[in-house]
């Protein structure tokens, strides 16, 4: 048999952010242009707080505040245990940047941004990258942090280019249970709180 559809001249290797960007419903459960998606996004970064990858915590342990600051802007800012004293800093993730895989989903929700910041702090001290999109716009630079407690703080500017016109994080009430409906999780201590600032 000739002409084999699937040989390997045909596939295409996509990088991690051009892959999110091609198919967020991978990601997302919703396509490009589909106006559930923006609120989809933040729901899937807040359920991740709460069902975060072993290494960094166990589920319903951590506890994040998540501010809805326009239309397509949010931040979350959670209380993830950092353990980088005596080392340089935090190990890079996604080329170079301070967001790694074992937080994939607000790594694509980067990857769908114009702008993402994100803060890291432990011990005194204290990190700070501007990302555009999930690529790093310079290297993690240090900075002034709470002598007690760890934490992260992610600011996301969803491209409203990719999103399409009209838009936008649906208000408290649209959005989705960040524990989803197929959680079977024992209850803890974590709980993710939603402040929506747009007045």
């Amino acid at each position: 048999m000739s002409g084999n559809p699937y040989d390997t001249a045909r596939i295409t290797l996509l990088e991690f952010d051009a892959g999110v960007r091609a198919r967020p419903g991978m990601y997302f459960r919703y396509g490009q242009g589909d106006p559930r998606l923006p609120t989809a996004v933040l729901s899937a970064v807040a359920g991740h707080v709460l069902h975060p990858a072993a290494a960094v915590a166990p589920a319903h342990s951590l506890s994040a505040l998540v501010e809805i600051t326009g239309n397509l802007a949010f931040a979350v800012t959670l209380d993830e245990p950092h353990t980088w004293e005596g080392q340089e800093g935090p190990s890079a993730g996604y080329f170079g940047s301070l967001l790694g895989p074992e937080w994939f989903l607000p790594a694509a929700a980067a990857a769908l941004t114009t702008r993402t910041v994100v803060q890291m702090w432990c011990g005194g001290r204290g990190f700070r990258q501007v990302l555009t999109g999930l690529r790093p716009a310079a290297p993690p630079r240090e900075r002034a942090a709470p002598a007690a407690g760890s934490g992260t703080r992610w600011e996301f500017a969803l491209d409203a280019g990719y999103f399409g016109p009209g838009a936008a994080l649906a208000g408290q009430q649209g959005l989705l249970d960040p524990c989803g409906p197929d959680c079977a999780g024992p209850a803890g201590p974590g709980r993710v709180a939603f402040r929506d600032t747009r007045g």
